[in-house]
């Protein structure tokens, strides 16, 4: 299997599957001598792991990282960094039904047409299960580059929408709820919206913001490796993920270029941010900001009609423990790819220019 590492200087690679022994990752290319907090690392895991609320899936996983090397007395050493997160609670009898059988909108069917055999346990390496250790790179990322702040949140879960711009949020009310969205009204709302879906045995998705601030000016390459082409395809990597659009995105197709035009100031900022921190793919030193859309979670608690491996039409219903909706513990993973994309890039940065 080919695609499972992200970044070139700073590269992650990961492995294991849902329902293995463990799952884990090696960190290429992080400077030695980077002080690394492990207590801010297993924080930033802290808030993505399950079992964490009323409404996310309620499998129960410490997800404690354990690192086995590049790390020593509390700072990068240079070499590989190595880590595991053991998994320690696997149900994988609520698996057995689906032995044969394809779950619509799944990987079940890709997996089998290009690999032949799949593991049917929490859909294996398919599994959002991996994303703990984009989490695990992420914050060292974010520890390489703690200059940079990371503030990501949920905006919309279904129809329910944050309609803030985010100079007008305080992000220190993001980790005060459930629901990780900067609003307490609307958090509330969306709480409520999310424990209405999962009654019913269905799901429902939604939007995580996420602003990078205090960005250095001339991150990124001007070609085929455009910054904003990079945090793409982090966020489009990630499990669910169905969209993504930055500074003035879609939006900005009905405005006229007199009113998109982000106009300078004499100190090179400029006086709008349209254009969502990123000029000809390469950062101006303005905030990025960009948006991550996620589909409803395709696992539903209802019974759905779909197909077995020998073509045959079936029923089926989901089992197990599932998320009514992803956004909430995907906004670590958010910040984490984007802090893996800027690391890498910041890396790249140093050998611009003599």
């Amino acid at each position: 299997m080919a695609g499972n590492s992200i970044g070139t200087l700073f590269r992650l690679t990961t492995f294991g599957e849902s329902h293995g022994v463990a799952i884990g990752g090696v960190i290429d290319g992080c400077p030695a001598g980077v002080k690394l907090d492990i207590e801010k690392i297993q924080q930033d895991l802290d808030r993505r792991r399950p079992g964490q609320s009323a409404i996310v899936t309620q499998r129960k996983e410490p997800d404690t990282v354990e690192f086995l090397s590049g790390i020593f007395e509390g700072q990068s050493t240079g070499t590989p960094i190595g880590f595991v997160i053991k998994n320690a609670n696997q149900k994988s009898k609520d698996y057995s039904h689906i032995k044969d059988t394809y779950r619509p909108s799944h990987a079940d069917y890709t997996y089998d047409e290009k690999y032949g055999v799949r593991d049917y346990r929490g859909g294996g390496r398919s599994s959002a299960r991996e994303t703990a250790c984009r989490v695990v790179a992420g914050s060292i990322a974010k520890q390489l580059l703690n200059s940079l702040q990371f503030n990501a949140y949920v905006s919309t879960v279904g129809h329910i929408e944050l309609n803030k711009k985010y100079q007008e949020l305080d992000f220190s009310e993001v980790e005060k709820n459930p629901v990780r969205c900067p609003d307490p009204a609307k958090a509330k709302e969306m709480e409520t919206y999310i424990k209405e879906i999962r009654s019913s045995g269905d799901t429902v998705g939604g939007i995580v913001d996420c602003v990078i601030q205090n960005v250095p000016k001339g991150l990124g390459e001007p070609v085929f490796d455009k910054l904003h082409a990079e945090l793409g395809k982090a966020m489009l990597s990630i499990n669910a993920v169905k969209g993504f659009e930055y500074g003035s995105g879609f939006a900005g197709t009905t405005m006229k270029g007199s009113e998109h035009n982000d106009q300078f100031n004499q100190d090179g900022s400029t006086k709008t941010n349209l254009s969502g921190g990123i000029q000809g793919g390469i950062s101006n030193g303005m905030d990025i900001y960009f948006r991550v859309a996620f589909k409803p979670v395709a696992t539903l608690m209802q019974k759905q009609q779909t197909i077995n491996s020998k073509g045959q039409k079936v029923d089926m219903q989901g089992k197990g423990r599932h998320d009514p909706c992803v956004v909430p513990r995907a906004v670590p993973i958010v910040e984490a790819m984007a802090a893996i994309v800027m690391a890498d890039y910041f890396l790249h940065n140093k050998s611009s220019k003599i």
